[in-house]
């Protein structure tokens, strides 16, 4: 059967920051210059934002450049900072620590928001101006040019497949998206881009991406706990000193005394007996941290992996046909914990070069990185280049203490101009120790209060998937899992997924088979990063399928 086809100028994939500002700032292009252009914008998600889960404290500038009149057009940016505090735990106490004017987590100017209410705003801005957007579309293939030389558009998949391949009454054959200009906003560690960045080697000379595991819970707090406009981040305990990650708790002014409150854990840990999940789960128990949340009560979780590579990591950003925009290339601040005003800066500086080469026939787009590293982007990610890196000192022996210490003694003083760049040591998933190297950690049980465990978590995600259609969660090869996974590293992908999906079933015979509940997926990626074979690959289930956070 073949597949419908549709023509547009520009095809971007992925409704989030990036990708929407993309979109506004061509629509906004087309009437300052009086050209048109179709502009489509896919989104695997039902409804724009529902995939969107971040902090989120906001920097406005990306978008108070693509739209000046923002608190005219109503943007749901409802709480301004008004405190700002930055912790070290220890198993007890809670040390205050200077936060100076200039340094990356100070919040002065910033914003509190849920950010997929923001991103569903933006969906809105760009309808607005012409922008056809596409929720629970899955773009699930890149389409090349009959020579191969070009990306010509992409398809979506096929849906109405049952488990075993075979078509349902429900089948519908996918279709094809073709355009001048193909921008990839897929967010973090996207499967599109990944295919594009090896099919163009878009990372050669360059470090390669490392990761993080982001956390949230919604919570509403007692009334007298309820401070609106705080803002607090904070590094310790219950990781270890050789573990990167940290903390936030953001109070929101939307109505109700809401909080988010999240735990970020470095992907590049070594002992695989490590929960990033159930660290998150230990945190909230710290007196100072459980002193906050006493009384309230949690109404929603999510996680998704975030891209801590810097500068240094950032791919070639176009390619023949196209280009990266967002969390897709990597452009998160990672001391700053912030990226969305860098994803919708890349993106409007993405729709101007795309633009620029619709309208003189160029076939890439490749003003666009130029025009990034002469931002205020690339300063600012340079700036920081360091920080991160600076983890692994001493092959790692400093730990975070090392990493707090160069941000105090060395960046501070030199704001990231020193002549040196430190280099990333490896990827994420070669950081795993064999299993006999390492000790199992005990965690405590969840009290139901506080802390609770993964699959009541996940409920809270809303997520769905058809129970009978191929699963998104693919291995290369099936007899991996068992030969070296679980001999080697005693299963890890029990642990590091966030929404239980991997787990180890025992056989008849007393073997292990690694059973895959892909329903569970809430399509954060770590699997896909942090699997220490590279044997699970992730896949795009159907269109409008996976979580829907509600305002996340």
């Amino acid at each position: 059967m073949t597949r419908a086809v549709d023509e547009a100028d520009v095809v971007i994939v992925g409704g989030g920051p990036a990708g929407l500002s993309a979109a506004c700032r061509l629509a906004q292009l087309n009437a300052e210059k009086g050209t048109e252009m179709r502009i489509v914008v896919l989104e695997k998600a039902s409804l724009v934002g529902a995939h969107t889960m971040s902090g989120a404290c906001l920097d406005p500038k990306g978008l108070v450049e693509l739209f000046p009149d923002w608190q005219e057009r109503g943007a749901p940016l409802h709480t301004p900072v008004t405190g700002d505090k930055f912790y070290m735990l220890t198993e007890k106490r809670a040390i205050p620590l200077p936060l100076l004017p200039g340094m990356p987590m100070h919040n002065h100017g910033n914003y509190i928001v849920r950010l997929g209410n923001v991103v569903a705003w933006l969906g809105e801005q760009a309808e607005s101006l012409g922008v056809e957007v596409y929720p629970g579309v899955a773009a699930a293939e890149v389409l090349y040019t009959e020579d191969g030389s070009a990306v010509k558009g992409v398809a979506t998949n096929d849906v109405g497949i049952a488990k075993d391949g075979s078509p349902k009454d429900s089948f519908e054959r996918g279709m094809e998206f073709h355009c001048k200009q193909l921008i990839i906003a897929e967010g973090t560690h996207g499967h599109l881009a990944k295919h594009l960045i090896n099919r163009y080697d878009l990372r050669a000379g360059r470090e390669p991406q490392t990761y993080g595991i982001g956390f949230k819970e919604l919570w509403e707090l007692s009334e007298d706990r309820w401070r609106p406009g705080y803002v607090e981040h904070g590094v310790g305990w219950p990781l270890d000193s050789g573990t990167y990650g940290g903390y936030f708790i953001y109070h929101l002014n939307e109505g109700s005394p809401l909080a988010a409150v999240g735990f970020v854990v470095g992907l590049d840990y070594s002992n695989p007996y490590l929960s990033p999940f159930r660290e998150f789960q230990q945190f909230k128990h710290h007196p100072h941290v459980a002193a906050a949340l006493t009384g309230g009560k949690r109404i929603g979780y999510g996680a998704r992996a975030l891209n801590e590579g810097g500068v240094q990591s950032l791919p070639k950003l176009t390619f023949p046909g196209g280009c990266l925009v967002g969390c897709t290339a990597g452009m998160i601040n990672v001391p700053k914990v912030k990226g969305t005003h860098n994803a919708m800066k890349s993106g409007s500086l993405a729709a101007e070069a795309v633009h620029e080469a619709i309208g003189s026939g160029e076939i890439e787009p490749t003003t666009y990185e130029e025009a990034l590293r002469n931002s205020w982007v690339y300063k600012e990610l340079h700036s920081v280049r360091n920080i991160r890196p600076s983890f692994h000192l001493l092959n790692g022996r400093l730990g975070m203490f090392g990493g707090m210490a160069y941000t105090g003694a060395v960046w501070y003083f030199t704001r990231g101009r020193e002549p040196w760049t430190f280099s990333h040591s490896g990827t994420d998933h070669e950081k795993l120790l064999p299993a006999k190297d390492c000790k199992p950690k005990d965690y405590p049980k969840p009290d139901n209060v506080l802390s609770f465990d993964l699959l009541s978590s996940v409920a809270l995600t809303s997520t769905n998937h058809d129970h009978d259609q191929p699963p998104h969660l693919t291995l290369y090869d099936d007899s991996v899992p068992g030969q070296v996974n679980l001999s080697v590293y005693d299963g890890p992908e029990q642990r590091f997924c966030p929404a239980g999906v991997y787990e180890y079933v025992e056989l008849d015979d007393g073997s292990k088979r690694l059973q895959i509940n892909a329903q569970n997926c809430i399509h954060c990626k770590t699997c896909d990063i942090k699997d220490p074979t590279q044997n699970i690959n992730w896949v795009t289930p159907q269109g409008g399928e996976g979580p829907a956070y509600n305002g996340m």
